[in-house]
């Protein structure tokens, strides 16, 4: 899969899990990890890093949890709006391939 499609829809997916509940970043890693394993978790918090820069999304620390203090990741107002824009954009380019017959079946030989 080419590189910049798959972080922005791996960005989709991130955005979509933390707009349901905050979540701290291990179960975003092993939710990312069974849709998207060839990817490295480094990328990951890449992509959390720079969702978190751009206000997307907002960090707070954790209770304790017998551990370390785990860093919690949550939406913000922009993050909602922006993941909504980029949902739009998804529908419109799942449209505009069904519509030149790319779903998937090659009817090429």
């Amino acid at each position: 899969m080419d590189v910049q499609l798959k972080k922005g829809i791996i960005e989709m997916c991130i955005l979509t899990s933390i707009a349901d509940k905050d979540m701290y970043g291990y179960p975003i890693m092993q939710k990312m990890e069974k849709y998207f394993p060839e990817t490295d978790n480094s990328s990951i918090y890449a992509i959390l890093r720079r969702l978190n820069l751009e206000g997307y999304t907002e960090t707070y620390k954790g209770r304790e949890s017998g551990g370390p203090t785990r860093k919690y990741y949550r939406i913000t107002e922009g993050g909602r709006k922006y993941l909504a824009t980029k949902i739009k954009e998804w529908n419109m380019i799942h449209r505009i391939v069904e519509d030149f017959g790319l779903n998937g079946e090659s009817e090429q030989s």
